[in-house]
Order: C-alpha cells, then sequence, then structure tokens
C-alpha cells in the first residue's frame, strides 16, 4: 500500500517509515499540514498516518481536506494523550481509527494490515461493479426527459406494494432493469429477484421452470425441482415478454396470482408461496386477448399497475448523456481510452430513431469502441445504418406538417396497448386514426 505519515517530529515519522517499508509498503512524509497536502494532490495514498498535534496546527483540521481529494483513504490519528475526546473527534471528522503513544512495532503492522485487507476488499467490489456496468450498464435514473421521470415516479410509489405490474414497451428499453430496480426500492430487496423469459422455453420446460416438477414428472426428470417460484421465496419474479406464455400455463399462474397457491408438475402436493409478480412485455395484451391468445382475466389481474417504458426516441436530450456513460464503462472493459464523442458523431447519435432502444445504442457504442482508433468517437467509427441515415426531423425543422405528424403518430402507438387508448390521446377517433395507420403503413 502507498502510505503517507504526517508527523512533526522526525524521529518518529522515521521509525514508522522503516517499520512499514520492512512489511512491503510505499511510505512518504510530511512534517506540516501543506507538505502533506502537496504529496497528497501528487501521488494517491491508500493510508495516511496524521499526528493530532503538529506544531501550531491541529491533525484534525488536516482530515477533511485529505478526503475531499482522496475519499478512499484511511486516515489513522496518531496522538500522544490518549484523548477519548480527541479520538472520537476524529472518527467523527472522517478518520478510520487511531494510534496512541507509545505504540509497539507490532500494534502499528496490525492496523496496517487490518487496513489494507479493508482496501483491498473495497477495491474487489468496486472492480466488480465496473464489470457488472461492462456487462449491462444499469438504466439511467437521472433522466431529463418528463416521460421517464413519470416512469420512474410512478415505479417508486408502486415498489413496496404487493400488486402485480405490468411494465410495458419496446424491445430494449430497459425493462428488465426498471423491474429489478422496483425489487431494490422495495422491502423485498434482500429476497431473491428472479428472470424467467417466457419466449426462450418449450410450454412444458417453462411450466416445470416456473413451477417445478417432481422426479419422473416426464422424460428426463430425474429428481425434484422446485422452480422459480419456490426459489423466489419472498422477493420478485419478473416473467419477461409475457405475452409469449402459453395458453395451457395461464390458468396456472392466474391462480397463484390469485390465492399465491401452486403444484409442481407431477406432484398433487399444494403449495404457498410469498412471490410479487412482475410482467413485462413489448406486445399489446389488450391485442392479444381480442386475438384469443392471452386470457382476459389473467390479464386484467396482471394489470394492476401498468408502467410504461418510453422508447429512446422520445427522450433525446437523454441520448448524450447515455452514451457518455456506455463509452466510459466500455472502453475501461477493452482497456481503451476515449476524450468522447466528435459533434458529427453526437449529432448522428441524436439524429437516428433507435429502433432497438438502448440496447441498439449500447452496440452501437460497444462497436465503435473496439474498431475505433483515435481519441474520439467519430462518424466512421458508427455503423452505416447510423451514418448514413438522415436525422429525424423535430417540430420547427423545414419539413412537411405530414412528416411531424406520421412520428407523432408512430410515437403515440409505441407507447399506448390500444388503438382507443391512441386515438384519445391523439384526440381524434378510431376510424381517422385507421386511415392515418394505411396511409403511413403503420
Amino acid at each position: 500500500m502507498n502510505i503517507l505519515i504526517v508527523d512533526d517530529e522526525p524521529n518518529i515519522r522515521k521509525t514508522m517509515a522503516t517499520l512499514l517499508a520492512v512489511d512491503g509498503h510505499q511510505v512518504s512524509q510530511a512534517e506540516n499540514s501543506n507538505k502533506a497536502m502537496q504529496l497528497a494532490r501528487s501521488k494517491a495514498f491508500d493510508v495516511a498516518f496524521v499526528d493530532l498535534r503538529l506544531g501550531s496546527e491541529s491533525g484534525l483540521d488536516l482530515i477533511a481536506p485529505l478526503l475531499d481529494d482522496s475519499p478512499w483513504m484511511k486516515i489513522v490519528m496518531i496522538t500522544a494523550y490518549g484523548s477519548i475526546d480527541s479520538a472520537v473527534e476524529a472518527i467523527r471528522r472522517g478518520a478510520r481509527d487511531y494510534l496512541t503513544k507509545p505504540f509497539v512495532p507490532q500494534q502499528l503492522v496490525l492496523l496496517v494490515q487490518r487496513l489494507s485487507e479493508w482496501r483491498d476488499m473495497e477495491v474487489r467490489l468496486a472492480t466488480l461493479e465496473e464489470n457488472l456496468d461492462a456487462v449491462a450498464p444499469a438504466l439511467e435514473f437521472d433522466s431529463t426527459a418528463p416521460t421517464v421521470k413519470r416512469t420512474l415516479e410512478m415505479a417508486k410509489q408502486a415498489a413496496n406494494s404487493d400488486a402485480a405490474v405490468l411494465i410495458t414497451g419496446e424491445s430494449g428499453v430497459g425493462k428488465t432493469e426498471l423491474a429489478r430496480a422496483m425489487h431494490g426500492w422495495s422491502r423485498r430487496a434482500k429476497r431473491p429477484f428472479c428472470v424467467v423469459s417466457c419466449p426462450t422455453l418449450a410450454g412444458e420446460l417453462l411450466e416445470s421452470t416456473l413451477f417445478g416438477h417432481a422426479r419422473g414428472a416426464f422424460t428426463g426428470a430425474t429428481r425434484d425441482q422446485p422452480g422459480r417460484i419456490a426459489t423466489c421465496e419472498g422477493g420478485v419474479l419478473l416473467l419477461d415478454e409475457i405475452g409469449e406464455l402459453p395458453l395451457t400455463i395461464q390458468p396456472k399462474l392466474l391462480r397463484f396470482l390469485q390465492e399465491k397457491s401452486y403444484e409442481r408438475v407431477g406432484d398433487p402436493v399444494t403449495r404457498k408461496a410469498d412471490v410479487r409478480i412482475i410482467a413485462a412485455t413489448n406486445v399489446s395484451l389488450e391485442q392479444a386477448v381480442r386475438e384469443r391468445k392471452f386470457r382476459e382475466d389473467l390479464y386484467f389481474r396482471l394489470n394492476v399497475i401498468q408502467i410504461p417504458m418510453p422508447p429512446l426516441r422520445e427522450r433525446p436530450e437523454d441520448i448524450q448523456r447515455l452514451a457518455n456513460k456506455m463509452l466510459l464503462s466500455l472502453s475501461r472493459n477493452e482497456n481503451k481510452h476515449y476524450q468522447g464523442f466528435t459533434p458529427q458523431a453526437l449529432a448522428l447519435l441524436k439524429g437516428y430513431a433507435w429502433p432497438g432502444n438502448l440496447r441498439e445504442l449500447r452496440n452501437t457504442i460497444e462497436r465503435a469502441v473496439i474498431l475505433g482508433r483515435g481519441e474520439w468517437i467519430d462518424s466512421p467509427d458508427l455503423p452505416d445504418s447510423i451514418a448514413s441515415r438522415p436525422s429525424q426531423p423535430r417540430p420547427g425543422d423545414l419539413v412537411s406538417l405530414e412528416t411531424i405528424e406520421e412520428l407523432h403518430i408512430r410515437g403515440v402507438i409505441a407507447n399506448t396497448t390500444s388503438v382507443q387508448e391512441a386515438a384519445t390521446v391523439l384526440g381524434i377517433d378510431q376510424t381517422t386514426l385507421w386511415r392515418r395507420r394505411k396511409q403511413y403503413g403503420l
């Protein structure tokens, strides 16, 4: 570790430096506050030993400036007076520990060893968080877009309820991340969060994944399997793309939502579970109900609280911030260093419609990070589908009213669950909306 010793007594500094250097640490010394701050601003220290009295200065006053520059630093206050009051005050100001003079070498070595283990743990945790961000950057929660603010406000209000939630939105808008955030905001946060993707499993396998199965229930069932509902006890289960749930399983899910009871496949024993259900869909469940692909009673049971996630094209004010955040995370993952985006590249990113939403934006940034060669991501680093595509027009641009109308109708339809709802939002009747849809090929 890099260790800073701040003491106005040369002999104390020399003795401590020798002991710590023998133990394999890099040690720097300062005789006063000014020298200490100069060193702290030129080098990153893991630990600082600060004497309580530095001539006419108080070592207590050095704690805040050191932590302002290096929040991770572990500060140990050294005092020859053994005063409980001074130790408590040091801890209150941010010191991690204190050491009383005179001390024996073993005290110093053990204290540094403990601080070293603490610091290593913090570094490992930070590394894990960065790696997780690189794999799946978190949903942007400080959005300036009114639609996203409304969505997050609704999600936070609903988080502590046990009512079923239906998150709607196009593919790639961050429905899973929002469900995970709601779990984190809720009183169930310390219990499991599980995800079952409905389109990825065949009927029998999906039923087994949800409810579990008994040994011998079907070919290949060589042992009892509890299922996600059981393993998610006390927590939250996200059913992703619920519109793909087979009709044969829907009555069983409806029963669980109503009674919190279920049976495993091949097992007649009725079981209970305390699990909150959140469902997500990128299709209109109302339309699926009309087409008899989804049970109406299950739809109403799931749709207690509906939370719409807006597509990226409707939050253009967030694109630059999201792109910069993803660039930083993905650059670290690839061991590259970029200054940012050129104005030309940013203009292209902001003008693109992003049909794949956040997922497409992340893939685009990742491609640019891997293929880019300069210090800045430029337009040639972007895919041809973006670099050669004209920007989407906005109100006030020199385009026809029909073009703006088409874009607006497309956006409203994408964020509503029925033709009736879309027509209500647009302030037109359903017949007029039907004609517009036919006209624009929607």
